[in-house]
């Protein structure tokens, strides 16, 4: 099995002196091609500063980030931008779509900076659309979309470029329990076609949906193959 994401030793610090905060404290972290996993903790826990990281919208401190096997921490910020560009799709809880742009156009936006002619550019994204139940909507601007269609937007988007990682961050944190389930069946069917999906949340019934549960607290991986079924022990033991 490919290893996509490898964490070694990675430590985050913020502050100096008094004031200094270990957001992280030297984390061993593996996750492989075709993996479903929820990152959980408690506030404060390091899931947020660990998901910036293993973004790449953040360094480490210390140690060493493996994505797809290239060593990314100490890489420059052009270089992080086309990494983040080219293999790692990002869904965010606020979808962050252009309102001025249409749902088609959206989704293209990724691949006008990875230098896509406008014609596969225009291809893909209605593929993409497509493929998340928006065939019939890709002229609608955000304010003509629900907020479960919206998202169903920012996930064709992260995924048009065809990367080798999903990261959703809090993805049903402002959706009803009815879309969110309609969204979380979206990221099922993504990973069944073997796509990397690592998400964030905080949400027992989310992480429920995912195969493996990853445990922060106080800046460590407490559990790193938790089973969702097992996560009502751990939140009462932690």
């Amino acid at each position: 099995m490919k290893t996509i994401i490898r964490l070694e030793q990675v430590s985050k610090v913020y502050g100096a002196g008094n004031t200094e905060v270990r957001a992280l404290a030297e984390v061993d972290l593996t996750i492989d091609s075709g993996e479903y996993c929820a990152i959980m903790g408690p506030s404060g826990s390091g899931k947020s500063t660990a998901m910036n990281i293993i973004g790449c919208l953040d360094r480490p401190t210390s140690g060493h980030y493996y994505l797809d096997g290239l060593d990314v921490a100490n890489m420059s910020d052009a270089d992080l931008a086309v990494i983040r560009n080219r293999k790692i799709g990002f869904v965010f809880q606020q979808f962050h779509l252009l309102p001025q742009l249409t749902a088609l156009e959206n989704v293209m936006l990724p691949m006008v900076y990875a230098g896509i002619s406008h014609a596969e550019r225009t291809e893909r994204a209605e593929e993409a659309l497509t493929r998340v139940g928006l065939a019939n909507r890709l002229n609608n601007r955000p304010n003509q979309l629900s907020g479960g269609q919206q998202q169903r937007v920012a996930i064709a988007r992260a995924i048009v470029n065809r990367p080798v990682l999903l990261l959703a961050d809090e993805p049903t944190g402002a959706l009803d329990s009815k879309t969110t389930q309609e969204v979380m069946a979206i990221f099922q069917e993504l990973n069944d076609s073997g796509m990397t999906v690592v998400m964030v949340t905080h949400e027992p019934e989310v992480a429920r949906l995912t195969h493996r549960v990853v445990w922060f607290r106080d800046g460590q991986v407490i559990h790193a193959h938790l089973e969702p079924a097992e996560l009502g022990q751990v939140a009462v033991a932690f």
